[in-house]
């Protein structure tokens, strides 16, 4: 299992040490250690074995077996019901070791899983938490299904019916492109159970399998995918299929709000985890650049390269910060994590994507490799950008953030409280996961409001922290120019219809929280244990590309803070150490 004597005590409670970083960074050494070298051709799980899965379109069996064994389900599963569900971030750490090594594995194997879990976490019965959790702990997997092809991700619309009938429902209709529908023990279902328009015309149920009449439920064939070929997505087909009274979860007409409110913490955590792919990539294209030899001497020493490596590396810290306080908040600022989850869903992957992109202009010709050494990071690329499809996609993120700009343009900006310190140290503990705290939109917002706080008492005795406080007065003024321009939307440009100017403000503010949360970490580092963290030549550069990519023109940095930023990248590929905020041992 994937624990130590310190996570259980002699009659199996929890112990308070499960929840002391020592404890997590336990966790997360011995799944490392387990996965071995990536770069080994003999590894089982290394990346020329998961290659070969790929190309094959399946799962890599070694690596079911491997998380079959530390039961990496429990993870999905909170305390109280005998799993190790305590933190959001801690989840999220955990399961960047699977991403970093497969995508298709990290979502294959469990987060289709947790997708499905959350929705009977926030509202689902005694009985039904304990019969999933059950379910998981036995190694089992769950599906969540929403999706049906004629409707994308306006699900409001799904047809699948869950007609009320005596002592329960009668299911009818297809849902499409569902991970693992084929081998799920159990699926959560978002059905029709009224015809009326609106938003309380949808359900959710939970329908363990075994529950099913065989001759009026079917498995739909499996979709060929592009990216991530190793996930089983197929689809569901029912006719007049009968389930009871005691699948619904939570109360008749209430899907559509648990769906939102599920997915403040799954859109939290998600793009967390697959900040792995893009340090595996990174550390790829680095020992290219260093040991590739091209006009008299490595890639590394063209300016263009290493500037491009640098930038991958702020990039990913930039990801890594705002989803680090998109977790934390679910825990701390429950209230207001819809816009936050939103904004992390929808800038991440989209950060990723385009990472992904500048780095394989250093790859050059070996970036179309799909074998050997660089193989894998072809595989990233192709994998990636499913996340930033489905029902919680880019446009849906937006669709969320939208309707709330100005409320938060009239209430919070420039008025609220500052977020809690904690919320911007990763290694600080949490109160539990809220789940029935969760709201569906707020008119606060703690995190602009500590960048706001933070610019009277900005230290400013180095030329990096002169950039730092000059570019945190830029981010301001973007941040009142957002104002301004969300206070004079139309009623029709604060709905999922509005006009492109309207989701370019959504942009706009998620860029605008990232900086929000990169300062915030920076700030939370200061006096700790982490000198690379606590500098601020690495918060200049990374404030420095978020106003580049709000199009601004910022002035130069300070030389020493490229020199800084490039020296932490080779010191972390030397040491093999991973280059998200945790700064993490890595096998091989």
């Amino acid at each position: 299992m994937l624990s130590d004597p310190e996570v259980r005590g002699p009659h199996g409670t929890a112990d308070p040490a499960h929840r002391t970083e020592t404890a997590v960074q336990a966790r997360i050494a011995e799944l490392e250690r387990r996965f071995g070298d990536p770069d080994d051709p003999a590894n089982p799980l290394g990346s020329t074995a998961l290659l070969a899965a790929d190309e094959a379109g399946e799962l890599p069996a070694a690596g079911e077996r491997l998380l079959d064994d530390l039961v990496l389900n429990a993870e999905f599963v909170p305390e109280e019901f005998g799993g190790r569900l305590d933190r959001l971030d801690t989840l999220v750490r955990v399961m960047r070791q699977v991403f970093r090594r497969d995508v298709a594995l990290g979502l294959g194997y469990g987060i289709t899983s947790f997708m499905a879990a959350a929705n009977v976490w926030t509202a689902g019965s005694e009985e039904q938490r304990r019969r999933l959790a059950g379910l998981l702990l036995s190694g089992s997997k769950v599906s969540v299904a929403y999706h049906e092809l004629a409707h994308g991700n306006d699900f409001v619309r799904n047809e699948f019916r869950a007609d009320p009938a005596d002592g329960g429902f009668r299911l009818n209709g297809r849902k499409e492109v569902i991970n693992n529908a084929d081998r799920a023990a159990a699926y959560a279902l978002f059905s029709r159970t009224d015809d009326s328009p609106g938003s309380r015309s949808h359900s959710v149920l939970f329908v363990e399998r075994d529950q099913l009449d065989r001759e009026r439920f079917a498995v739909l064939p499996r979709y060929p995918a592009v990216g991530v070929r190793g996930c089983r997505l197929s689809g569901l087909d029912f006719t007049d299929c009968p389930v009871p009274e005691s699948t619904l979860v939570g109360a008749r007409g209430q899907g559509v709000e648990l769906a939102l409110r599920s997915f403040q913490i799954t859109r939290s955590a998600v793009p967390g985890m697959a900040v792995g792919a893009l340090d595996t990539s990174l550390r790829t294209v680095v020992r290219f650049a260093l040991g590739r030899k091209l006009y008299r001497g490595s890639v590394m020493e063209i300016p263009h390269a290493s500037a491009t490596l640098s930038g991958a590396f702020l990039d990913l810290l930039i990801c890594d910060s705002l989803a680090t306080v998109g977790t934390r908040a679910v825990h701390l600022l429950p209230d207001e994590t819809s816009v936050y989850a939103a904004a992390v869903k929808y800038l991440v992957p989209k950060m990723l994507t385009d990472t992904m992109y500048d780095l394989s202009i250093v790859l050059g010709a070996r970036f179309y490799v799909r074998e050997g050494e660089f193989g894998l990071f072809q595989k990233h690329v192709r994998d990636l950008p499913v996340l930033s499809l489905g029902h919680a996609g880019s446009a849906a993120c937006q669709a969320t953030i939208i309707p709330q700009l100005s409320r938060l343009a009239r209430r919070a900006w420039f008025s609220g409280d500052e977020a809690p310190a904690s919320l911007f140290r990763p290694r600080e503990g949490l109160p539990g996961l809220p789940f029935g705290d969760l709201a569906l939109a707020s008119g606060r917002d703690s995190l602009s409001a500590s960048l706001v706080a933070a610019a009277d008492s900005l230290p400013s005795g180095s030329p990096e922290e002169l950039a730092v406080q000059a570019l945190v007065m830029r981010m301001i003024d973007q941040l009142r120019q957002l104002q301004e321009d969300s206070l004079h939307l139309s009623p029709q440009d604060r709905t999922a219809l509005a006009s492109p100017a309207s989701f370019a403000l959504a942009d706009r503010y998620a860029v605008f929280l990232a900086a929000a949360s990169v300062l915030g970490v920076w700030r939370g580092a200061q006096g700790g244990d982490d000198p690379f963290l606590a500098d601020p030549a690495w918060v200049a550069a990374a404030l420095h590309r978020l106003a580049l990519r709000l199009g601004q023109r910022p002035a130069d940095l300070p030389p020493g803070c490229e020199g800084r930023v490039h020296e932490e990248v080779l010191r972390r590929f030397h040491e093999r150490r991973s280059y998200d905020l945790y700064d993490t041992p890595l096998a091989g």
